[in-house]
């Protein structure tokens, strides 16, 4: 290597390390990126009504305020009344299933064998999972201590958004200089196809976790659960978080069901494993035909990832962090790299590069 070419390895070194610094920053910026994606493609339709760009996101964000006041002073009230009923109800049904267990151990039926097992009580097993629990969920509590440090990034992350909205193309066309000259069309085309990607994947996981929240809500209604709004409404949100989230939504229905009989809080559990084994393998790949591809090892892999790096934001946004990194890893290194390691169709790529170009020109437009 020249001299050049170290003084330009050194320099991108440099970069990146100082990018790490300010990663908690380049992850409000990527969300703002989200979030104003999402806002751009209703913004968009609007448009094709013939209103201006300016008027376009006005409209679209006024209606966004609107739907959004409408949802929270329906929506909000019940939820969170039921919500606290359930937190109160968590340990209650921890205690019974207990004692359930415990006077199974002691009186075991004639079919299983003798266990003389004594189960920890509520404050035991706190005490020995403390440890634990508190270095899964430091970074959940720390989230959520400071309320002002919290929404002052939260208004970060709208004015981010809003000036992306103002003007994405200037933007863009600021992001593909980075790039060196000859792979600047093929760079636009590869952001062009993270952001169909991005659309596709929050329009499915919009309509998937309306499916998981209905599914939840008729079964928990035929199994006679209470607060069935509530259960329903914590199904859908935790499902934007894959793996974790369905997980985590049923602890709050078994609680309950165990007040009632260890065999319904079973019900409840096989409940949810029938329903996400529906939209897993047959609502999701009905909904987004051109879905995102991602193994269940991988996306697991990606959480671990995101979420030891960046913490609760890196765990909630690791999808849509999987979803880009995947579209450059196919494009960058796998077709424009690894696929073109050796052969001698350059020419062939030549054309590829040029016509992939065309396509990312268009794309960058409003």
């Amino acid at each position: 290597m020249k001299l050049a070419d170290w003084i330009g390895f050194l320099c991108l070194v440099i970069a990146l390390i100082i990018l790490w610094q300010f990663r908690q920053i380049l992850l409000l910026l990527f969300t703002s990126v989200v979030l104003s994606i999402a806002v751009n493609s209703l913004v968009r339709r609007i448009q094709r009504f013939g209103l201006k760009r300016g008027r376009a996101v006005l409209l679209s964000l006024a209606l966004i305020v609107v739907m959004g006041a409408v949802l929270i002073s329906v929506v909000l009230p019940p939820f969170l009344d039921q919500f606290q009923e359930l937190i109160k109800l968590v340990p209650v049904g921890y205690d019974k299933l207990l004692i359930w267990l415990n006077g199974l151990a002691k009186n075991p039926p004639s079919w299983l064998p003798d266990l003389n097992v004594e189960l920890p009580n509520v404050t035991q097993l706190a005490a020995q999972a403390g440890p634990f629990a508190q270095k899964l969920l430091g970074n959940f509590f720390a989230f959520f201590s400071n309320s002002i440090g919290n929404f002052l990034q939260f208004l970060l992350l709208l004015i981010f958004a809003l000036m992306l909205l103002a003007d994405p193309s200037s933007y863009r066309r600021g992001l593909v200089r980075l790039f060196p000259s000859f792979y600047r069309h093929r760079a636009d085309y590869i952001l062009s196809k993270c952001e169909t990607t991005l659309l596709q994947w929050m329009g499915g996981i919009v309509i998937t976790s309306t499916f998981v929240a209905i599914l939840s809500a008729i079964g928990l209604l035929i199994l006679g659960i209470p607060f069935v709004f509530a259960h329903a409404l914590l199904a859908g949100m935790f499902n934007f978080v894959p793996n974790i989230g369905p997980t985590a939504s049923v602890i709050f229905p078994v609680s309950v069901a165990l007040l009632d009989t260890p065999w319904k809080a079973l019900a409840v559990i096989i409940l949810y494993v029938i329903i996400q084994n529906l939209e897993s393998y047959w609502f999701s790949p009905l909904v987004m035909q051109k879905q995102v591809d991602l193994l269940p090892a991988i996306t697991l892999t990606a959480q671990i990832f995101f979420a030891s790096f960046f913490g609760v934001l890196g765990l909630v946004l690791a999808l849509p962090l999987t979803v880009v990194s995947k579209t450059w890893i196919e494009e960058l290194l796998l077709t424009d790299l690894l696929d073109q390691w050796g052969s001698e169709g350059t020419g062939n790529r030549e054309q590829g590069t040029e016509g992939a170009g065309g396509v990312g020109e268009g794309g960058g437009n409003n």
